[in-house]
């Protein structure tokens, strides 16, 4: 819905050292060895021997390949690789930067993602913003279609103070030489440090409305703005029509229509057309809203 999703947290589950348990002896019972007996002195029999110890002297070189074949395999020196491999993991570990933090139990889920549910944010506050920007892509470099950004801090502020006055706005996007499909903006101040840009199609909005399905949602983590930046991630719907280009296309215009500076000439126009969308002025101009949208200076 065009609201605060409820997005479930999720937790990793740890890996633990495998740990090696030595061998114990047993005794040997004499059945046992009666029952071996039995199908050697058979064994004899069948290869047309008279004794056990004829069976010995006829395999004597089998049983000889096989006793070079086993020792070549050395146990201990396997567990030690083995060994100094779970060392040198273990030691990895200490450095690693934990994807998830685990939570506690007794703690209700929240009804939104915030960053800690992706990163371990006060071990990441201790690092320079070069690494917290290279954790923040690989956190979602193999993830499909999915959008990540980092923002400094003033570009955010400026989108943020825009979308506070202008909360709705309505974008267009080029559709194969076919016109365009105008899609609806919808931004939500969800927590004290997260905030949601929500986009979905005019036509789907007119139909439900605010309980409308948002086809591509954004995400804005501003926990680490006394670090200069803010971390943006966001999901473009698998059965939604959009293809990543196009969910690319209007995130890029959201930035550019919201992260306009009154004192860029530029960008006048632009928050102009969110102010007058905004107040329902009657002169709104969809041609003017194509024009700056499709115009890249």
């Amino acid at each position: 819905m065009l609201r605060g999703q409820t997005l479930r947290s999720v937790r990793l589950v740890g890996l633990r050292r495998a740990s090696v348990h030595p061998f114990r002896c047993y005794s040997v019972n004499s059945d046992l060895v009666d029952k071996y007996k039995a199908k050697l002195e058979q064994k004899a029999k069948e290869l047309g021997l008279n004794s056990i110890e004829q069976l010995k002297t006829t395999l004597k070189d089998d049983i000889e390949k096989a006793k070079k074949e086993f020792s070549a395999v050395d146990p201990l020196a396997e567990l030690e690789e083995y060994e100094k491999r779970m060392a040198a993991e273990e030691k990895g570990k200490s450095k690693t930067i934990k994807v998830r933090s685990p939570i506690d139990k007794e703690t209700p889920p929240a009804p939104y993602k915030t960053l800690e549910s992706y990163i371990d944010v006060n071990k990441v506050k201790e690092l320079p913003r070069k690494e917290i920007e290279l954790i923040w892509r690989a956190r979602f470099q193999n993830k499909e279609r999915t959008l990540h950004a980092v923002l400094n801090d003033l570009q955010f502020s400026n989108m943020y103070a825009n979308a506070f006055k202008c909360p709705s706005f309505i974008l267009p996007l080029p559709k194969d030489g076919d016109g365009y499909e105008m899609h609806f903006v919808q931004w939500s101040f969800v927590g004290p440090s997260t905030t949601h840009c929500m986009l979905t199609t005019v036509a789907e909005y007119k139909l439900h409305k605010e309980y409308a399905k948002p086809h591509t949602t954004l995400m804005f983590h501003q926990e680490l703005t006394d670090k200069g930046i803010v971390l943006m991630n966001g999901h473009c719907e698998q059965e939604s029509s959009l293809t990543m280009d196009e969910a690319q296309l209007l995130v890029l215009n959201v930035q550019r229509f919201y992260g306009a500076q009154v004192e860029k000439g530029v960008a006048e126009k632009k928050l102009a057309l969110l102010r007058s969308f905004t107040s329902g002025d009657e002169s709104f101009n969809i041609e003017e809203l194509v024009k700056e949208a499709t115009t890249f200076e």
